[in-house]
């Protein structure tokens, strides 16, 4: 019984931080200027965020900033890696 309860907190307090990273990348995209380009569900300049999420799902922090910096545009982002990668983790959520 109490192994059930400690499994149950656990999971709750995974969803919770999920919700949370969720959370901090939107709102960080709202700071660090991506949504002029881009958009959750349709193409701006950029391509919606949506068609992004299934390149992104699965990968690594290191490989979301990697695909990030690969993508000429985005040179010039004064956007942190760690807010990149929190960014990258919203996006593939969607």
């Amino acid at each position: 019984m109490k192994s059930m309860v400690v499994a149950a907190a656990l999971t709750a307090g995974v969803l919770v931080a999920g919700a949370a990273v969720a959370q901090d990348g939107k709102a960080l995209a709202q700071k660090d200027g991506c949504l002029t380009c881009h958009a959750v569900d349709t193409k701006k300049i950029g391509p919606a965020f949506k068609d992004v999420a299934a390149k992104l799902k699965g990968k690594s922090d290191a490989d979301i900033v990697a695909s990030f910096k690969a993508a000429k545009p985005h040179g010039s982002s004064k956007a942190s890696d760690a807010d990149v990668a929190a960014i990258g983790k919203w996006i593939a959520t969607l």
